[in-house]
């Protein structure tokens, strides 16, 4: 099986391409870093729809050649990157335009023909708002010799040991901190990259920097014996436990690094019960997908009976909580409208879609509702498998707004008794 990947692998693009392979050890120089214009592919060897675009983007690249860069990221092998742009399906296409930390999704066809008049007209707008004055560049600042990716020195936090324990330790963020000495040259080589990196991870990541040479109470706290050390502390961990890091000293590096982590910290989603129009706005029309399960009526599924398809659900939304997923449950016949969107019902509970409203379709679950079934049936969509089916309308469905579950058994209605002494039940015929 891997000589049959690695075979895939090789025959979708060549050095003797002119299609450029990304990765995360050349990305931030040949993409980030560059001035210009650049499409990049992110692709998995196995794909199909991977391997029939592939012939056309090497024709656009060939065409485009010292106009535009025509990239390709092999996603499946590199995960960092298509963990950091968020990238679900194969193949995905991003635009690297003026803002190298902002790439735009290409929208338009998959022919040769297509992809270059898409890439002139895009080439057209950055020379016209340069001319105007409007960007133009990767956000790099003037004169530091292309090793920094740009960025603020207000996005990385000045620590010293009086505050690092209130801004470190006592936060909910995670942190990235550099223990530096101020004449050491690696650390100085360092700085622009780790404010690039910052910036680029503002409102998800903090980046501080201590002088360990001023502030050493920290530093021995910390076990720093040589310059720089880079320490990460986990988001909401108050015990001040770090974990050493161990990735490349470029921005793209950090971020990277950065990401991984943060992902692999991050809480799993919460698998909430569908109550209300808002449970599928939050939880499925602000999501990139959303798994959605109709569990049986509580009378045919008591309360023990449905936790442990609850508890199925939230073992793997641990499992995918990378995926910016949301996750949700109804009970069968709750929210028939819903139901009849996503065409479950007809074979029976439990049963599961998974619906993303961006591009208005859903996948079904074929499988077995169970942890392996479901499993396999998620791994095939993060990898962008499955037959999708159009959704009917732009909304999903109009929400019956119900009570939640009060975690119960079910009860069946308990019927009144009916007194009949003192109904008269001759009916005025003579008996015989």
């Amino acid at each position: 099986i891997l000589a049959v990947a690695l075979s895939s692998a090789s025959a979708l693009y060549s050095s003797s391409d002119d299609v450029l392979e990304l990765t995360p050890s050349n990305f931030n120089k040949e993409v980030t870093m560059y001035d210009g214009l650049v499409f990049v592919e992110f692709y998995a060897p196995w794909c199909g729809h991977c391997q029939s675009l592939a012939p056309e983007w090497k024709k656009a690249a060939t065409a485009l050649k010292g106009v535009v860069k025509i990239a390709a990221v092999n996603a499946d092998e590199h995960q960092s990157l298509g963990g950091q742009y968020q990238i679900q399906g194969f193949p995905t296409i991003k635009v690297f335009g003026a803002n190298k930390n902002s790439p735009s999704d290409y929208q338009g066809g998959r022919t040769a023909d297509a992809i270059v008049d898409t890439a002139l007209s895009k080439l057209k707008s950055l020379v016209q708002d340069r001319l105007k004055g409007r960007g133009g560049s990767s956000g790099r600042s003037g004169g530091s010799g292309g090793k920094s990716g740009g960025g603020s020195a207000d996005d990385v936090v000045e620590l010293t040991d009086s505050n690092f324990e209130r801004l470190v330790l006592d936060s909910d963020d995670m942190w990235l901190v550099e223990f530096f000495a101020p004449w050491c040259g690696h650390c100085k080589n360092l700085a622009p990259h780790w404010q690039s990196a910052a910036s680029e991870m503002k409102g998800k990541v903090k980046f501080g920097a201590l002088d360990a040479t001023v502030h050493s109470v920290m530093a021995n706290r910390y076990g720093v014996r040589g310059y720089p050390t880079i320490k990460m502390f986990p988001a909401g961990k108050k015990d001040g436990d770090a974990m050493e890091y161990d990735g490349g000293r470029t921005s793209s590096d950090i971020v990277n690094w950065a990401t991984e982590k943060l992902a692999e910290n991050l809480p799993p989603p919460e698998v909430v019960q569908i109550v209300s129009q808002d449970t599928i706005k939050t939880n499925c029309e602000e999501k990139q997908l959303c798994v959605v399960a109709v569990l049986p009526h509580i009378l045919d599924c008591q309360s023990k009976c449905r936790n442990d398809y609850i508890q199925i659900l939230k073992d793997l939304s641990t499992k995918y909580k990378k995926q910016p997923w949301g996750w949700v449950w109804s009970e069968a016949g709750q929210q028939m409208e819903l139901e009849a969107a996503l065409g479950i019902g007809g074979f029976g509970y439990p049963a599961m879609a998974a619906v993303n409203t961006r591009k208005q379709v859903y996948v079904l679950l074929k499988g077995p509702f169970s942890e392996k079934g479901i499993n396999e049936y998620l791994r095939d969509l993060s990898y962008g498998k499955g037959a999708p089916i159009p959704l009917k309308d732009t909304k999903i469905a109009n929400i019956e707004k119900t009570e939640p579950w009060d975690g119960k058994d079910g009860e069946l209605p308990v019927e009144d008794d009916i007194d009949l002494s003192d109904i008269d039940l001759d009916d005025g015929k003579d008996e015989l």
